[in-house]
């Protein structure tokens, strides 16, 4: 008898198992019917240097403090911050973000992070990703978590999707969740009845779907196989839109071919590495410099390209931890602890930096070195779960953790 899974291989794809098709498949075709609130996510990996990526330039320990790699004071030449609101700046490479927040659509929390002090950078975004600071025993993922308590009829197979080569920590759990290095590199198998198929994917489909599928399934091929047909070489960005061509670029830009695609998409992942500069960090031009202005353009694209939809749309960015205030003696920063995280989209009240500033006098940091934290990340993650995303009750998404009050962030 004729195996009812089929796979989708390349890319590092999950599986998906027919035991809920034909009508789990066909709420795929349905689902280009209405569009959904969108949450992408993005993990800084490393632990970005948050102090040179949102400069408090209004604070005078902060260029005591780094007397190689401070970032200048608006206006004090080239490479200087661009001011945001007499206190904070932009690192100048994060220029193309700056029309956003000026719009009200990019807000900022800083002296954000986890209350947990470690400096693992494994255990820091392990829990970070399971939102139990100090937790290691945690099973699942937050976003997983907040797709079981939001499960519905009209949830397709699109509906969580990591443009990595894995599934993050995040996605991990009961719900189910792709993971897709390509979206134009993937195809379908037969059960364990059938040999692998080196044709087209339409014709990989056909075979199996004579033997597994009934007629109604076709219609929900169509949906499949928009996500097959996107080719990412010829996809065109609205807008004037252009990417970097890192492979965090192509990760946003298919990101945003998901969405555009109406397949059903609710969250989204996307990460990029090399944020922890220990030596030669570089202050306006650099190692940091480089990577932010690819983080940036990124991002700015995605936005740009996804137009109005961005009113559907939320983009939250994330780093395991800060940095030390203090520069090292080969010019970069040690593991920290407090940092700094966006938010960009539809309902957010931008142009602020949220959150409680605590300072950078030796007396006021953390363990005597670090930015101190004010803002628990999960009292960010909670406000834009229950004011985007529309889950009220967060209990089970964030165990443990009572929001003292909200941020104020969403409209």
């Amino acid at each position: 008898m004729t195996s009812r899974r089929i796979f989708l291989k390349n890319g590092g794809l999950a599986l998906v198992s027919l035991g809920f098709a034909p009508e789990f498949l066909a709420r795929t075709a349905a689902a280009a019917e209405s569009r959904r609130r969108v949450l992408i996510t993005i993990f800084q990996r490393g632990a970005v240097d948050g102090l040179n990526m949102v400069v408090p330039f209004g604070e005078r320990a902060y260029y005591s403090s780094r007397p190689s790699i401070a970032i200048g004071r608006p206006g004090s030449g080239p490479g200087a911050a661009l001011d945001l609101d007499g206190f904070f700046g932009l690192h100048p490479r994060l220029a193309p973000l700056e029309p956003f927040y000026r719009q009200g659509r990019l807000a900022i929390v800083h002296a954000c992070g986890s209350p947990d002090a470690t400096r693992s950078h494994f255990d820091a975004q392990d829990y970070m990703e399971t939102a139990t600071p100090g937790v290691k025993s945690t099973q699942d993922g937050w976003l997983n978590r907040y797709l079981h308590a939001r499960e519905h009829q009209a949830a397709t197979p699109f509906r969580a999707v990591a443009l990595a080569p894995q599934l993050p920590r995040s996605l991990q759990g009961i719900a189910p969740a792709l993971a897709i290095g390509q979206i134009d590199r993937f195809g379908i198998r037969a059960g364990q009845s059938s040999e692998m198929v080196q044709s087209s994917f339409e014709s990989e489909y056909a075979a199996a779907a004579d033997r597994v599928l009934n007629t109604t399934s076709r219609d929900a091929f169509n949906a499949i196989r928009m996500l097959k047909t996107a080719d990412p070489q010829r996809y065109t960005p609205a807008n004037g839109a252009e990417y970097p061509s890192s492979g965090f670029g192509l990760a946003l830009r298919q990101i945003a071919q998901l969405v555009k695609a109406d397949l059903g998409l609710e969250v989204a992942f996307a990460e990029s590495g090399n944020w922890d500069h220990h030596a030669n960090e570089g202050a306006a031009t650099g190692q940091l410099a480089n990577r932010l202005d690819d983080h940036a353009r990124g991002i700015a694209a995605l936005a740009t390209d996804l137009g109005d939809r961005m009113q559907d749309v939320v983009i939250l960015t994330m780093s395991e931890f800060g940095r030390t205030v203090a520069e090292n003696g080969n010019r970069g920063t040690d593991h920290g602890h407090g940092n700094a995280m966006m938010i960009l989209g539809g309902g957010v009240r931008g142009g602020k930096v949220y959150g409680r500033w605590p300072g950078l006098g030796p007396e006021q940091r953390h363990e005597g070195r670090d930015l101190s934290i004010t803002t628990d990340f999960r009292a960010v993650f909670t406000e834009v779960v229950r004011s985007h995303l529309g889950l009220t009750d967060t209990r089970t998404v964030f165990p443990g953790f009572t929001a003292n009050g909200t941020l104020g962030m969403f409209a």
